[in-house]
């Protein structure tokens, strides 16, 4: 069992910057590989960006390279989104999870999301 909680959330004008934080208890941390997904109003639950359990590969949508940097601390037991040039598109309630891919099948545990709004 793994649990998720989401931080970092909030409003902020296009062209602004935002980190989310994932913080991670239960299983060992540096076990497993983990994603991140948002889902806006009325749409499906769509791939952000994923990393493996060390950290070393990454992977992008491409609607947010060059944007968005995932990380984690496995000391900290924390995955971070770093999100820089905001869009008003890019509204959403962003999801963690534990898993790796650009399929949300392949993730087992989510956490509860954070609502990110980004004004015009």
């Amino acid at each position: 069992q793994v649990q998720l909680v989401e931080s970092g959330g909030g409003l902020v004008q296009a062209g602004g910057s935002l980190r989310l934080s994932c913080a991670a208890s239960g299983r060992t941390f540096s076990t497993y590989g983990m994603g991140w997904f948002r889902q806006a109003p009325g749409k499906e639950r769509e791939f952000v960006s994923t990393i493996n359990r060390s950290g070393g590969y990454t992977d992008y949508a491409d609607s947010v390279k060059g944007r968005f940097t995932i990380s984690r601390d496995n000391a900290k037991n924390t995955l971070y989104l770093q999100m820089n040039s905001l869009k008003p598109e890019d509204t959403a309630v962003y999801y963690c999870a534990v898993g790796w891919g650009r399929q949300p099948g392949a993730y087992d545990y989510w956490g509860q999301g954070t609502q990110v709004t980004v004004s015009s």
